[in-house]
């Protein structure tokens, strides 16, 4: 992503987040450009029946939350963070200057964009999907190809409540279905751990 040190050289700076601390809520107005220093965030929204659907997971040198800085629209999702985080921040102002005057930069934020407009458009036809094995396998290898693991198998760092928040299946379903893709031998469960 960006790097930290364009960041802070543009009146950027780092705040600390405890687990579980909400950065910013649906509907706030977007005031800031967020990069994690270390640490793990969600963005999430719930349904009127109160099922939280995941949008995306960030980690150590993602930004979240860009879109509604460029489209003057307020967040249409939470961002809540899962373990104690570090967020160098920036303000908005600051950060419209930094992509005015750091061309790297801005192509830098314009691949994770890009990359996350992917995700969602190859996502969108199996959330849709009755196909719960797919809807499973479309994530996995989304998730796969993200982190460029070559291997044969590779270990997936998502819970099955996670999985069932990123594919909008019940948990039952996700634990059922993975079962499934077991004995299909289309991935493997050890000690407790998915592996694809």
């Amino acid at each position: 992503m960006i790097n930290p040190t364009i960041l802070l050289r543009y009146q950027g700076f780092i705040k600390e987040f405890d687990k579980n601390e909400t950065v910013f809520t649906q509907g706030d107005e977007p005031r800031y450009y967020y990069q994690i220093v270390e640490g793990k965030v969600k963005m999430n929204n719930y349904n009127e029946d109160g099922k939280e659907f995941i949008q995306g997971l960030f980690a150590d040198g993602e930004s979240f939350g860009e879109p509604p800085l460029f489209c003057s629209v307020n967040y249409p999702a939470n961002a809540v963070t899962l373990q104690p985080t570090r967020i160098l921040l920036i303000s908005k102002h600051d950060f419209y200057q930094l992509l005015e005057n750091e061309k790297t930069s801005c192509f830098d934020i314009l691949q994770a964009l890009s990359s996350r407009l992917y995700y969602k458009s190859i996502m969108a036809p199996d959330i849709s999907s009755n196909d719960s094995q797919k809807r499973i396998l479309t994530l996995l290898n989304y998730i796969k190809d993200q982190n460029n693991a070559n291997q044969k198998e590779y270990q997936v760092d998502l819970t099955r409540q996670q999985i069932a928040d990123m594919t909008g299946l019940r948990v039952e379903t996700v634990i059922r279905t993975i079962k499934e893709l077991e004995a299909k031998q289309q991935i493997r469960i050890k000690k407790g751990k998915l592996f694809f």
